[in-house]
């Protein structure tokens, strides 16, 4: 079974950083710091991903969250109802 090492934030980013400048190899990259390609392609997506919301517009993170968390609410209302109406009905047959 693979082990699971915890690198620290540094860490991360700087060989993130190394991926993005595409000046070396995964390969390569992958001996010097001693962690897999694979992980290193994953780092490297992450800051990418990261940094639209990094550059993006003050309060826009937040409203996209905000929105999603009121239709999330909105689904457990829903689902709530959904619940109480088979609750009833299942008394009925049960």
């Amino acid at each position: 079974m693979a082990r699971k090492r915890k690198h620290s934030a540094e860490f991360i980013a700087k060989v993130a950083v190394a991926a993005v400048k595409e000046v070396h190899t995964m390969s390569e990259l992958a001996s010097q710091f001693g962690v897999h390609p694979t992980q290193i392609h994953k780092w490297k997506r992450r800051l990418l991903d990261g940094a639209v919301e990094l550059f993006g517009r003050p309060g826009e993170s937040r409203q996209r969250d905000e929105n999603e968390a009121a239709e999330l609410y909105e689904q457990i209302g829903r689902l709530k109802m959904e619940l109480e109406w088979l609750k009833k009905k299942a008394a009925v047959f049960g």
